[in-house]
């Protein structure tokens, strides 16, 4: 008996669940082993930065400190522990906030996605909004202003705009907060809060956006001008197609291939980028977070964010790679 579509559909649903599950535990662990030597390679250690804040680093206080943390124990015995831990969801204890590593994640987690979410989200829409009207007024003054100004934040540091914008939007203007997520001293509650948080996280959202909406910029228009001379748009414009089928069932649908494409990729930049606007507006996110672990040699925090953001960026991958088979009927037959 052969087996019924459903049931063909359904075993193959499941395999390539398996697959992506695979993938996701070999990535993990490749990101886990390099990481781990890579952080033990540079200089100084735990008990180094609390034997220094004491003021007290005689060799018998260094060898207690070591013994403490497990940092006596030859590399090998170190790692096999800690794979042995991870295999328990257990990312370790970090020495300086004295607490779970994982709950200390967990804490600062979501900032960071609201973050990511919020710039990607105004990158996104801006970019193509901003590609295609260039695209539609190509060689016109239109076009040559949006070029330049995706080209003038293309080349500007991260840091210097989002100092530029609290200067003007906090300093002058008196429009939005300078920093933090929320006002502690106000109390807010419902959707007082909520629009408090947006109040904080425009400055950081768009500094951290604008670079990426350049790109996507750029490209948008690049991809819209090529799509427009392809032969199944001039054939939809001859069987007398109106304007606006022509622009958005055709061009820009497949304009927006390759704009996905680029997000997936960039995914992994976008969180180093916000290490640095984090830094800058103090927002409590895992970014400050792995700056503030790096300084201190807290090499069980910085593991443990470096392995989450991993599993972020494979999970966007994942989320791009299903938005590109909706927008390409091609993919999704294959």
């Amino acid at each position: 008996m052969s087996s019924t579509p459903a049931a063909s559909s359904a075993s193959d649903t499941a395999r390539r669940l398996l697959y992506r599950l695979l993938q996701l535990a070999g990535v993990v662990l490749g990101v886990a082993v390099i990481n781990f030597f890579l952080l033990r390679l540079a200089p100084g250690d735990a008990a180094q930065v609390l034997a220094g804040e004491a003021g007290a680093a005689t060799p018998e206080y260094m060898a207690a400190l070591r013994q403490q943390f497990g940092l006596d124990q030859p590399l090998p015995v170190q790692f096999g522990k800690y794979l042995l831990n991870l295999l328990h969801f257990d990312l370790g204890y970090s020495f300086r906030h004295g607490m779970p590593v994982l709950q200390l994640i967990a804490e600062r987690v979501l900032p960071t996605l609201l973050l990511m979410g919020a710039s990607i989200a105004f990158a996104v829409v801006a970019g193509a909004t901003l590609g295609a009207l260039a695209a539609y007024r190509s060689g016109k003054l239109t076009d040559v202003l949006i070029s330049t100004l995706a080209l003038l934040f293309f080349a500007t540091p991260l840091f210097w705009i989002g100092l530029m914008l609290v200067v003007v939007f906090s300093v002058w203007l008196d429009w939005l907060p300078v920093g933090g997520m929320f006002s502690v001293e106000a109390g807010y509650t419902g959707w007082a809060h909520v629009l408090d948080i947006t109040r904080h996280l425009v400055l950081p959202a768009v500094t951290l956006g604008l670079f990426y909406m350049a790109v996507y910029t750029r490209l948008m228009r690049a991809t819209m001008i090529e799509v427009r001379r392809q032969d199944f748009v001039r054939t939809a414009v001859a069987k007398g197609a109106r304007p606006p089928r022509v622009l958005f069932a055709h061009v820009l649908r497949n304009a927006l291939l390759p704009l996905v494409t680029m997000l997936g990729v960039q995914v992994s930049s976008i969180i180093g980028g916000a290490v640095l606007v984090e830094t800058v507006f103090s927002w409590p996110g895992l970014g400050r977070l792995a700056f503030e672990a790096l300084f201190q040699r807290d090499f069980n925090l910085l593991l443990g964010i470096l392995l989450c953001s991993s599993v972020v960026v494979i999970l966007v991958n994942w989320l791009v790679d299903f938005i590109y088979t909706r927008l390409d009927p091609r993919i999704r037959l294959a």
